[in-house]
């Protein structure tokens, strides 16, 4: 049967070794990703030595729990990880974060034990890599309206339909596709998830979008053509378990996607103030006129109130007293900051900030998607406005 209480409250690790894996993973950002985002971008591929890195860290399951063998953090701890992955290419992160993610937390919370079993070491370990098989061309930013149907067949489901945009698809071993098994139901009802091998029959992976930014994280197509699989491969053994299961892990995704953003700011600002202190103009360096160190300001200031904001929210979502307003506050602040940030750090670099070889650039366009996937800001304030309306907003 399926978990019925999604998101349980978890202690993490201890802080010694929350502090352990925070300076692991900031050395080994700084000194082996960054010296090759240029690599990176020019091939669309992050190294295999780099991935296998990674999974020896255990980077592929830092949110999947300790009894599949995965690092059991919490969500104040994810934040914390991702403020240092978000110091490199969105791209790093991307390599794992479905795992960690929107589609391994939709087994960890709702997958049968024999599911958990199968699976969840194989995705901790980065032997497995997992997809979050949900939008559409025509189901964006309202998931309800997908049209990918299942159709049951004996013991089986045949699936039908289409994806969109789906992150590590052409990399992917397993796919958490969802699919419409009441062909009467509307809206969010009549919507049930799949676990889908990507090798099975029926199944064809898209090649690989071409973006504005972000190389080196794959997006791509998926089609489904009368793909049968066993009833055992239904998510938490019932149907209509799959729009429940996808808003909850899109809920903690999206904290997670405010601590990245958070990340990335905060690269953009040191890399703006080095430049800021070194470029000359007249004799000295920028960094000495009022209008500069006004923006650079501007940036700090929005940087930390979004990080404090991060930081708040996931302490709520680790006490289970706030699983929806702050994720959806913490994303729109976050990802809007970060365009702001990203925009002025270009300005003070000047011409070089429109050069492909300066990081600001890059993360220029990096910046752009974080405020359309994983919800776009115009639907994370539909999602807090609901909430206030309930009355979330007051503390208790």
């Amino acid at each position: 049967m399926a978990n019925t209480n999604p998101y349980p409250v978890t202690d993490g690790v201890d802080e010694e070794t929350l502090q352990e894996i925070l300076a692991t993973v900031r050395a080994y950002v700084r000194e082996k990703v960054v010296p090759r985002e240029l690599e990176i971008e020019d091939t669309d591929e992050i190294p295999q030595v780099v991935r296998d890195e990674s999974a020896e860290m255990g980077l592929f399951g830092w949110a999947i729990p300790e009894e599949f063998g995965g690092l059991g953090l919490n969500a104040r701890q994810d934040a914390l990880l991702s403020f240092e992955l978000g110091y490199t290419t969105p791209s790093y992160r991307s390599l794992f974060g479905t795992n960690n993610g929107i589609a391994g937390q939709v087994l960890v919370n709702y997958g049968t034990d024999e599911q958990k079993q199968e699976w969840l070491p194989k995705i901790a370990s980065g032997e497995a890599i997992a997809s979050f098989a949900l939008t559409e061309a025509d189901a964006g930013s309202d998931p309800s309206g997908l049209t990918t149907k299942a159709v049951k067949d004996g013991d089986d489901y045949v699936i039908n339909g289409a994806k969109r945009f789906i992150t590590n698809a052409a990399m992917s071993d397993v796919l958490m596709v969802f699919a419409r098994t009441d062909p009467n139901a509307t809206g969010s009802k009549g919507i049930s998830v799949f676990l889908v091998p990507t090798k099975a029959e029926g199944v064809t992976v898209g090649p690989k979008d071409k973006k504005m930014g972000q190389a080196g994280a794959w997006t791509s197509e998926i089609f489904f053509d009368d793909v049968r699989v066993p009833s055992a491969s239904l998510v938490g053994g019932e149907e209509e378990v799959g729009f429940r299961a996808a808003m909850a892990s899109l809920n903690k995704g999206r904290l997670h996607i405010g601590a990245i953003c958070v990340g990335q700011a905060t690269r953009i600002l040191d890399d703006t103030i080095e430049h800021a202190k070194n470029a000359q103009q007249g004799g000295r360096p920028i960094a000495d006129f009022q209008l500069v160190q006004a923006m650079l300001a501007d940036m700090y200031a929005d940087l930390q109130s979004a990080r404090a904001l991060v930081l708040a929210s996931a302490q709520r979502w680790d006490e289970g007293t706030d699983r929806k307003l702050g994720p959806s506050s913490s994303k729109l602040v976050a990802s809007e900051m970060l365009g702001r940030v990203a925009d002025l750090g270009v300005q003070v670099h000047g011409g070089m900030g429109y050069m492909r070889e300066t990081s600001v650039e890059r993360f220029y366009r990096h910046a752009r998607l974080f405020r359309i996937y994983e919800g776009t800001s115009e639907i994370q304030k539909l999602v807090i406005a609901r909430q206030l309306l309930k009355g979330a907003h007051k503390q208790k």
